[in-house]
């Protein structure tokens, strides 16, 4: 991080420099616990559905309950975070988070359950707006895109860890004092935070030219094309790493390891290309051009690996290779949001396309559910090629008129 962040040829004074590393650190761990939380009570499943004496559909209840209550809340997230500040809403997010947790750990129930999950989806809606919103008001220009890419990272980091991180914790203090421990991250995380001295950023302490910006509409055409753009993006995805490895088994006569393999393959991948997308993304202007390059190639390879057998050793290599573009194309698509909002209104623009996200990890698990359904496993790859080709689209679309932004 410190090469990332390191004195271009003019140096920067040292203090600002190592501000930068603070406020990056910060955020991103933050991130890292966002996405930590994501997993644990699908991690949990198996316990709590022997500790509630319910089924699956009853805990997958629950997670809907989540991606609902996130999606309906990260615009308004996104307002209250430039009008009241990031680092405000960020901190309440983590608090709020870890509480639902160590409240479901205390007082295990299934009525507990859905509340708290719902708890859990308004926490999870802070992070995009708030993260991006800080991150855009004091980040440098020049490494905006490697910021961006670290955040990303961490974000990739925290869901890979959190198996085993759970698995462990409920070996040694069980089921409850591991949604109590798991919880507890949030508020801890706050005061790290806090004693860091993460700073601020909000619609009031944006000046342009030494005014404040003019107050505008953030619902923009950039913008609604960016948050079709982000549900794309995740319906692309969502059933390759949430229908990868039964459809490789089903379709092609993958055996369960291999099929595991070229599935963890894929994402390491991905949070690999996440990194190299950061010094891409900070090389170029158009955003759109690589967002939409990456993913044609992208679409190439998932088209192949959904029409061809392949070999095992052929397949885990096709994947990496479309991991590795997927998270290439990250840190600009980050960019092409920070461009499109007006000044002062990053955290809005990032609460509204991340709306995006939401819909598609709603809507995507039944569309890919119903696929196997019918028997069709190779359609779970041909329809991500169909969601791919239409991101391109958009791409190109949102990079043909870029706003100005000043550096």
């Amino acid at each position: 991080m410190a090469d990332v962040l390191a004195a271009p040829p003019q140096a920067e004074p040292q203090a600002k420099t190592d501000s930068s590393l603070r406020t990056l650190a910060a955020v991103s761990l933050a991130h890292w616990v966002s996405h930590f939380h994501l997993f644990v009570l699908p991690m949990l499943f198996p316990f709590l559905k022997e500790q509630l004496g319910v089924g699956y559909v009853e805990l997958g209840f629950a997670l809907t309950v989540f991606g609902v209550v996130s999606g309906l809340t990260q615009a308004p997230t996104g307002y209250l975070a430039d009008h009241i500040g990031a680092r405000k809403v960020l901190l309440m997010g983590l608090t709020l988070g870890g509480v639902a947790l160590i409240m479901l750990g205390l007082q295990l129930s299934y009525p507990w359950l859905i509340f708290c999950a719902a708890l859990l989806g308004l926490a999870n809606s802070v992070y995009h707006p708030a993260n991006y919103a800080i991150l855009s008001a004091h980040m440098d220009e020049a490494r905006m895109g490697r910021a961006f890419s670290i955040h990303t990272f961490a974000g990739f980091l925290g869901g890979a860890v959190a198996p085993a991180i759970m698995a462990a914790l409920v070996a040694t203090v069980g089921g409850l004092g591991a949604l109590i421990a798991a919880g507890a991250v949030g508020p801890l995380v706050a005061m790290v935070l806090i004693a860091v001295g993460l700073p601020d950023a909000s619609a009031a302490d944006r000046k342009v030219d030494g005014a404040h910006p003019p107050k505008q509409s953030i619902i923009t055409p950039a913008i609604v094309v960016l948050t079709i753009f982000f549900m794309l993006l995740g319906l692309s995805s969502t059933g390759i790493s949430s229908f990868g490895v039964v459809a490789l088994m089903s379709g092609y006569g993958a055996s369960f390891s291999s099929a595991n393999l070229a599935l963890t393959v894929y994402l390491a991948a991905s949070a690999i290309g996440v990194l190299a997308g950061g010094y891409l993304a900070d090389r170029t202007r158009r955003h759109g051009r690589v967002a939409a390059g990456c993913f044609a190639v992208n679409a190439a390879i998932v088209l192949a690996i959904a029409t061809v057998t392949l070999p095992s050793p052929l397949l885990t290599a096709m994947m990496a290779m479309a991991g590795f573009l997927g998270g290439v194309i990250a840190p600009s698509r980050d960019m092409l949001v920070r461009n499109a909002a007006p000044p002062g209104a990053a955290g809005r623009a990032f609460g509204i396309v991340s709306t995006g996200f939401n819909l598609s990890g709603i809507f995507g698990p039944l569309l890919f559910g119903w696929i196997m359904d019918q028997s069709m496993p190779r359609w779970v790859f041909g329809a991500s090629v169909g969601f791919m080709l239409l991101t391109v689209v958009l791409a190109l679309v949102t990079d043909r008129k870029r706003p100005v932004r000043a550096a």
